[in-house]
C-alpha cells in the first residue's frame, strides 16, 4: 500500500507523480466521452424525419388513381349505334303459304344502350309499288311498352308472325272477310319501324 502512496524508483518521486496524473487525465477524458456518448445533450427533443410519411390527402389520391373507373349507366340509342332489319323468313312464297315477319335489331356502337322496343312503337308496313297493302298498327290490340339493353355487336330479333296475305287500312274494319294480296308473281315490299328507328325495304314474292 505505501508504494501507491510513495511511489519507488530509481527516478525521483516527482516523475512517477507526473505520470500518475497524465493516466489519470486520460482515465477521466474517456470517461467523458462514453457518457457524452450514451447521453447526448438534446437528445429529449423529437427530430425531423428525413421520409416523412406522405399526407392523407396524398395518399387518398394515389389510392384513387390506382382505382379502376366505375363504368357509366347505357344510355338511350341513337340512330347512329342502331340498325334495323326487316326480316321475312323466305324470299318467296307459293299460294297459300303466309309470310313469316320479324325484325332484328343490331348495336353497331362500342358501348351498351337502351332501346325501346315495345309493340307499342313497331309497325310492319307491306307496300307493292306506291301501294300501301298492310300496317300491324291497322288492327293491333293491346299494345305494350318495352326496354331493352342492347350490348354492341350482338342482334336482337322479336319473334316471327304470319301475315296472312290480306290489305289493311287506318281504321278499317279487322273482323270478317278482307281483300287478299295479289299474288302471281308480284313483289312486295316489308319495311319496320321501331322505337323511331326504320329499316330498309325487304322485298319478297308471292307466287
Amino acid at each position: 500500500m505505501s508504494s501507491l502512496r510513495e511511489p519507488r524508483g530509481p527516478l525521483p518521486p516527482q516523475v512517477y507523480w507526473r505520470r500518475r496524473a497524465v493516466v489519470g487525465l486520460g482515465l477521466l477524458a474517456i470517461i467523458v466521452i462514453v457518457v457524452l456518448i450514451i447521453v447526448r445533450p438534446g437528445g429529449g427533443e423529437p427530430t425531423s424525419s428525413t421520409n416523412p410519411d406522405p399526407s392523407p390527402s396524398a395518399t387518398a389520391e394515389s389510392d384513387a388513381a390506382d382505382e379502376p373507373a366505375a363504368p357509366t349507366d347505357p344510355t338511350a340509342c341513337t340512330p347512329e349505334q342502331v340498325q334495323v332489319a326487316a326480316v321475312t323468313d323466305a324470299d318467296s312464297y307459293p299460294p297459300e303459304q303466309q309470310p313469316l315477319l320479324s325484325l332484328t335489331l343490331t348495336n353497331t356502337g362500342s358501348t351498351p344502350c337502351i332501346a325501346t322496343v315495345g309493340t307499342d312503337v313497331q309497325e310492319y308496313v307491306i307496300t307493292s309499288g306506291s301501294d300501301r297493302i298492310w300496317s300491324s298498327k291497322d288492327c293491333q290490340t293491346n299494345p305494350a311498352p318495352a326496354e331493352v339493353t342492347l350490348e354492341p355487336g350482338t342482334p336482337l330479333s322479336t319473334t316471327p308472325f304470319a301475315w296472312q296475305r290480306v290489305r289493311s287500312e287506318p281504321g278499317g274494319a279487322c273482323e270478317g272477310e278482307r281483300t287478299a294480296a295479289i299474288g302471281g308473281g308480284a313483289t312486295y315490299r316489308l319495311t319496320v319501324t321501331i322505337g323511331g328507328f326504320t329499316s330498309e325495304a325487304k322485298p319478297f314474292i308471292l307466287e
